[in-house]
């Protein structure tokens, strides 16, 4: 099978998108596919025009297509348009189209593809209507609007969550299927806790509390400040984004880690006593899946992705959203009881065992399959 997935980032960015997009190309290449991604370029070619090279980089061809920097949030590109989107789906011969959380990029992906009568996946991954309401105040009705259109033009949308399919189909977008994200259940594992590190960042023996992910209004970080305050409790920030400066002041004693990736990053998460999540538009949230495959209970918000994740009183404890007070409490908690923390994780790190990329590729495969043979019963009528 030939798939064309344009993705709005790929690695080197780092996000879940990025992320998802880069497993889905390895897979569909280890069982004997041929992927191409097309994806936003992230910073000026090189001579030979090939991609520069980058820890984790695909060994699957990818174009770039000419991007510039979000204003305000230089990490994320947007891309522009361009001719190339098009001329790779038709040069690569694509069989299907696969549109990673589609919105500037994929919409040129999804036109592209109905031109050449190619059929198309939308893969749903962010909240863009949260996301509106966040930066904005406004604009949630016209984020939906946007949303329809794109993914109504494509044969399936496959929403990560339970909670991310109810919302698409509330909002009329018709043709939607689950299919979750997967986890390196052999990068993120308990054996990785690091004892020396746990020193280093906890010197007084302190219960280690850490967070992973963007630092963007979005992801409200700030609702850990009541945390730092709890006695023999240390807070851990992994990440960087726009956020950054204004969380250093409203988070007083955390440790700041910067962005970390890898192995590394594996490390930290194995390390820590508790992880917490906070952001309260997560479609999936991958970052509380990789906590509980290292062994680490979570706290998350009882909204969107991490109601299917977090098993409360089993595995961790959600909160209400947009709630400090019951954000503390539930760090609290655990940070008294080193018995209920091995309990949850060790049974959220049983959950997640058999949720490889491997196994949630094979079931991407399965959509992709039932696309295809929906065509040609189509074509054949």
């Amino acid at each position: 099978m030939r798939v064309v997935i344009v993705t709005e980032s790929f690695p080197p960015d780092v996000n879940g998108v990025a992320h998802c997009a880069l497993q889905t190309a390895r897979h569909l290449a280890d069982r004997g596919h041929a992927p191409l991604v097309v994806a936003p370029a992230t910073a000026a070619p090189s001579e030979s025009g090939s991609e520069p090279p980058y820890a984790d980089a695909p060994a699957v061809p990818v174009v770039r297509v000419p991007s510039l920097p979000l204003p305000g949030y230089p990490q994320v590109r947007v891309a522009l348009p361009s001719r190339r989107v098009a001329a790779a789906l038709s040069e690569h011969r694509a069989d299907l189209v696969h549109l990673a959380s589609p919105f500037v990029l994929g919409v040129r992906g999804m036109a592209a593809a109905t031109r050449l009568g190619i059929p198309a996946v939308a893969v749903y991954q962010t909240d863009l209507a949260g996301y509106a309401r966040t930066y904005m105040g406004a604009g949630e009705a016209a984020a939906w609007r946007r949303i329809r259109s794109v993914h109504g033009a494509a044969d399936r949308t496959l929403a990560p969550s339970g909670a991310a399919l109810r919302d698409l189909e509330a909002h009329g977008v018709p043709r939607v299927r689950l299919w979750p994200r997967g986890v390196d259940t052999a990068r993120f594992h308990p054996h990785h806790r690091d004892e020396a590190l746990r020193r280093a960042l906890a010197p007084n023996g302190e219960v280690i509390v850490g967070y992973v992910g963007r630092l963007a209004p979005e992801k409200q970080v700030e609702l850990l400040a009541g945390v730092c305050g709890l006695p023999g409790v240390r807070v851990v920030v992994v990440g960087d984004g726009p956020s950054r400066a204004r969380l250093t002041e409203a988070l007083p004693g955390a440790h700041f880690l910067g962005r970390r990736t890898g192995a590394e990053l594996a490390r930290i998460f194995a390390s820590l006593d508790v992880f917490v999540h906070t952001g309260p538009f997560e479609t999936f949230c991958q970052t509380v899946q990789e906590a509980m495959a290292c062994g680490v209970p979570v706290v998350a918000p009882a909204a969107g992705g991490p109601l299917d994740l977090v098993a409360h009183g089993r595995t961790g404890l959600l909160v209400p959203p947009n709630d400090p007070a019951a954000v503390r409490e539930a760090v609290r908690s655990l940070a008294a009881d080193p018995a209920l923390r091995t309990a949850y994780g060790t049974a959220g790190r049983t959950t997640v065992e058999g949720r490889t990329w491997a196994a949630v590729g094979d079931r991407l495969l399965g959509h992709y399959d039932e696309v295809l043979a929906g065509r040609r019963t189509a074509v054949a009528a």
